[in-house]
C-alpha cells in the first residue's frame, strides 16, 4: 500500500498517511455556465464531454508520489495545480497537488489519461479537523509554473469548497471507510493552451499560514 510521508505545517507532525482511494475530481468550478463552456471548448479539441458535472474518478492511491521527479510515458502530458483534501484517522488536511494528465490519451478517455500518469503532492498539509470547514476558502489563491513560466493564478473561491465536493462525492460513490485523498479541481491555463513542460511549480497561499509548495520534474 503506498504510504504518503507528509508534515503538519505548523506543528512539524509526522502523518504517514496510507490511503485506501484516490480519487480526481474534474469540472468543479462553482460557476456552472463557466463548465459547459469549458466542456465545449474541450468538445471542439476531441476530448469527450462528461456524464456527470462534477465528475470523479475513482484511481488507484499508488499513483501518488511526494518525490521531486516522477516518470511519465507519453510525450504530451502536462500538470495543473490543485487543492487537494486528505483524511487520514478520522482528520482532514488540505495540501497542494497536481493532477498530471496524458493530453492525447485524454481525446479517447479521460479517466484512462488520468491514470496514465502521477499524481504529485506537496509534502507538507494544513489540519482542517475532524470536519473538511475551511472558512478561509474564499480567500485562498492558487499558482503554477512550468519551466518557470507562468502557467495559471487565481482564487481557489472559484472552485466548490472541499466540504460540497466531499458531500457530492459521497452521493455518487458512496461512503469511504478510512484514509483517502481528494484532488478538488483545478484553475484555468493563462495563455488557454495546455504546455507539455518537463518542471512544474506548485503553491497553494492561504491566508494563515506559508504557501503549501511543491515542484516535481517529469521524466521519461
Amino acid at each position: 500500500m503506498t504510504t504518503l510521508d507528509l508534515t503538519v505545517a505548523g506543528s512539524g507532525k509526522r502523518l504517514p498517511v496510507r490511503p485506501g482511494k484516490l480519487i480526481v475530481a474534474g469540472y468543479t468550478a462553482r460557476d456552472e455556465a463557466a463548465v459547459a463552456r469549458h466542456i465545449e471548448e474541450l468538445a471542439a479539441i476531441g476530448v469527450p464531454p462528461p456524464p456527470a458535472v462534477p465528475m470523479f474518478y475513482d484511481l488507484d492511491p499508488a499513483l501518488l508520489s511526494t518525490e521531486a521527479r516522477v516518470a511519465v510515458d507519453g510525450q504530451a502530458t502536462s500538470g495543473e495545480v490543485e487543492p487537494v483534501l486528505i483524511r487520514h484517522d478520522g482528520t482532514y488536511y488540505l495540501g497542494v497537488g497536481s493532477d498530471h494528465t496524458d493530453r492525447e490519451l485524454e481525446r479517447d478517455d479521460i479517466a484512462a489519461s488520468k491514470a496514465a500518469c502521477p499524481k504529485p503532492v506537496g509534502g507538507e498539509v494544513v489540519e482542517l479537523g475532524p470536519t473538511p470547514s475551511f472558512p478561509d476558502w474564499d480567500r485562498a489563491e492558487a499558482t503554477s509554473e512550468v519551466d518557470g513560466q507562468p502557467y495559471q493564478a487565481g482564487a481557489v473561491s472559484t472552485l466548490r469548497h472541499p466540504a460540497e465536493l466531499l458531500e457530492r462525492m459521497t452521493a455518487t460513490l458512496g461512503d469511504i471507510a478510512g484514509d483517502f485523498v481528494l484532488f478538488c479541481g483545478t484553475l484555468a491555463l493563462i495563455g488557454g493552451k495546455f504546455v507539455h513542460g518537463d518542471t512544474w511549480s506548485l503553491s497553494l497561499t492561504l491566508p494563515a499560514t506559508a504557501p503549501l509548495t511543491h515542484t516535481y520534474t517529469t521524466t521519461r
